[in-house]
């Protein structure tokens, strides 16, 4: 191949497209990374970078345990600029029926090798201080932790490497073509192959792609160290994290480095507007309320959204499309709140399928070819 046409045209620069230029040009392939804006600065700096261990499914357990466990392994690479911390996530249960579920999770988790316990309404109390009176206990899993994507993602695209990355920011692709991608300015890269890390932008490219943008809200405050200690979520996170419809919020507080606290979380089906939903956010903020009674005597700093991009069945889509105008298209799209934490591992599949060697673990349940819709790959 000529030494000027890249081996994978990758089309986004979060840190999930990041993740995967870094993995293939490790692998010694020559990759030009291609954004409309810039690095890391769509839904990778929208969202909280919560490192976390999550198990709806065998599925979105078996990745986003072998991506924390990557993330863990690259933390003392990484510096004050990535904002890491493994400040734990914990689980709190409103009552003796969440306390119950959290329990059986506690038990699955453990039975999977994941560090976790349990802590009892005065140990909760102990652990935050701040949280509300009354409620029944947590599951705390103290591997769990918190990054700044953004400039991981930059950092990644940086790192020294076997082969080469090329970035071309500020530059839209508008059109995939049989030996390349088109850009909004009338020229063309041709590539070996391209990778689609694009998010809610791909099904521009290949209509058809079974994505759903999820719009949610964030809020940060002005800075009160040691208030919050760990991440702490309510335990109906995971249900509202998965409605298919409607409006939902939850209850899900981060701890930053800076001493501020981000705050969330929301999500919206019916709405591609950017701007901020005064009644959602304010819905988002009462919820918070109910868990830390203190909330509304704190400074706003600022609110803004982001959409994440969510398959049908709720899990990512890594591995080959077809029915693509270039014959090597592949896609690494649909992880929704995921994105951050599973990037590391997705960057491992999608390597191993194109290098055909041996992947990390099985691809099965993420191959796009589990979905019969246009534009994606068929069994």
């Amino acid at each position: 191949m000529n030494a000027r046409v890249p081996d994978v045209a990758i089309i986004g620069a979060g840190i999930v497209g990041a993740a995967c230029a870094h993995e293939l040009a490790a692998r010694g392939l020559h990759v030009m990374v291609i954004d409309r804006a810039g690095v890391g600065t769509g839904t990778t700096a929208a969202g909280m970078g919560h490192l976390v261990v999550m198990d709806d499914s065998p599925a979105e357990f078996a990745l986003s345990a072998y991506s924390r466990a990557l993330w863990l392994a690259l933390a003392p690479r990484l510096d004050a600029r990535h904002a890491f911390v493994k400040c734990g996530t914990l689980w709190v249960a409103a009552d003796d029926e969440e306390l119950a579920l959290a329990q059986t999770r506690q038990q699955a988790l453990q039975a999977q090798c994941i560090a976790c316990h349990m802590l009892d309404a005065g140990q909760l109390r102990q652990a935050e201080p701040e949280l509300r009176d009354g409620l029944a206990g947590a599951m705390v899993v103290p591997d769990d932790a918190v990054v700044y994507a953004p400039t991981v993602a930059a950092w990644l695209l940086a790192q020294p490497v076997a082969g080469r990355i090329d970035t071309r920011l500020a530059s839209e692709v508008v059109a995939l073509e049989r030996d390349g991608v088109r850009l909004a300015d009338g020229s063309s890269i041709a590539a070996g192959a391209v990778l689609l890390a694009n998010g809610i932008q791909a099904p521009e490219l290949l209509p058809g792609l079974p994505l759903q943008a999820k719009k949610g809200h964030l809020l940060i405050t002005d800075r009160y160290p040691g208030m919050v200690r760990h991440q702490i979520l309510e335990l109906g996170y995971v249900k509202s994290a998965h409605h298919q419809s409607g409006t939902s919020v939850a209850f899900n507080v981060q701890p930053r480095p800076t001493g501020q606290l981000l705050i969330g979380s929301s999500r919206q089906f019916d709405s591609l507007d950017p701007a901020i939903d005064q009644a959602v956010l304010a819905r988002m903020l009462r919820r918070a309320a109910e868990y830390l009674p203190n909330l509304p005597a704190l400074q706003a700093i600022r609110a803004w959204t982001g959409f994440r991009p969510a398959s049908s069945d709720g899990l990512p889509l890594i591995g080959p499309a077809c029915d693509a105008p270039h014959p090597a298209t592949w896609l690494a799209l649909g992880h929704e709140g995921l994105g951050v934490t599973t990037a590391l591992g997705t960057a491992q599949l999608i390597a191993a399928q194109m290098l055909h060697t041996q992947a990390p673990l099985d691809a099965a349940p993420y191959l796009p070819a589990r979905f019969a819709s246009p534009g994606v790959a068929h069994a």
